[in-house]
């Protein structure tokens, strides 16, 4: 029997058909793909949301955000694995907030005081390197007020001398046998002549308070030098004692007392 002869497949339009099905089914694949990605990120966020917890009632309430009905005691934040992530403390109250801002205004003037301490110990240091350079400063002080107290002085007795003389012109008119009034001339350089001694007496008095004070102050800066030069730190000390003023000083100093002898009814005369 002769053979039939049979036609051969269509190689080329096969092909392109498993060409067009296997496109196809990469798309599917990609599209869910794709759409498990997205619901992947979807559970990852999910998950990634904050869980908070407190203790309410004696019941554990928990939420994504912190709870408004526990401000007033702490809330613990956690992982998705449930571990602490951290602890958000309770919101405070007014009082408390202004007794920290009290708390932290003080704890920056105590440091601010501690600062310039340890600011005026090192200053007094590099001012005074030994105990010869702080004797010189302060006979250097003393030394102007000693100079002051020569003019008061010397003023002074300028002054004694000036009523000496009023004292004999004044033996003219008032003596055992005479008792004349005083001329108004004589009478007011007397006058000048005891107020110009008071003020001199005054200057000499603030002079030597002054002189105190100096000294007072110097010291107890010595003393604070010595424990310095001996290795103490620089603001260890506390603050250094101020002296008293010189008008403190003036105060508290007893008067000065006058000898006066006895002149006409009512009138004395400085001796």
């Amino acid at each position: 029997m002769p053979l039939t002869p049979t036609p051969s497949p269509n190689t080329g339009a096969a092909t392109a058909s498993e060409t067009r099905k296997a496109a196809q089914a990469i798309g599917a694949l990609l599209l869910a793909a794709l759409a498990l990605a997205f619901a992947g990120g979807a559970r990852a966020q999910t998950s990634g949301r904050p869980i908070i917890q407190c203790e309410l009632n004696g019941k554990k309430v928990t939420s994504d955000r912190p709870i408004p009905e526990c401000v007033h005691k702490e809330q613990r934040e956690l992982h998705p694995d449930g571990s602490l992530k951290r602890i958000i403390p309770p919101t405070p109250t007014a009082d408390e907030l202004a007794a920290k801002e009290e708390k932290d205004r003080e704890a920056k003037l105590e440091f601010a005081a501690r600062s310039d301490a340890v600011r005026r110990d090192r200053n007094l240091m590099q001012r005074f390197p030994d105990e010869a350079a702080h004797r010189k400063a302060r006979e250097k002080a003393l030394d102007e007020l000693r100079i002051a107290g020569k003019i008061y002085a010397d003023r002074t007795t300028v002054l004694m001398a000036e009523r000496k003389k009023l004292d004999d012109e004044k033996q003219f008119y008032v003596n055992e046998r005479v008792n004349k009034p005083l001329p108004t001339f004589l009478k007011q350089r007397i006058d000048a002549n005891d107020a110009s001694l008071e003020a001199q007496k005054s200057l000499a008095q603030t002079q030597v308070a002054e002189t105190d004070r100096i000294n007072a102050l110097y010291d107890a800066e010595l003393a604070r030098l010595r424990k310095l030069w001996g290795g103490a730190q620089p603001g260890s000390l506390g603050p250094l004692p101020a002296p008293p003023s010189a008008t403190e000083t003036a105060k508290a100093a007893p008067p000065a007392v006058t000898a006066r002898t006895p002149d006409a009814p009512g009138k004395t005369t400085l001796k």
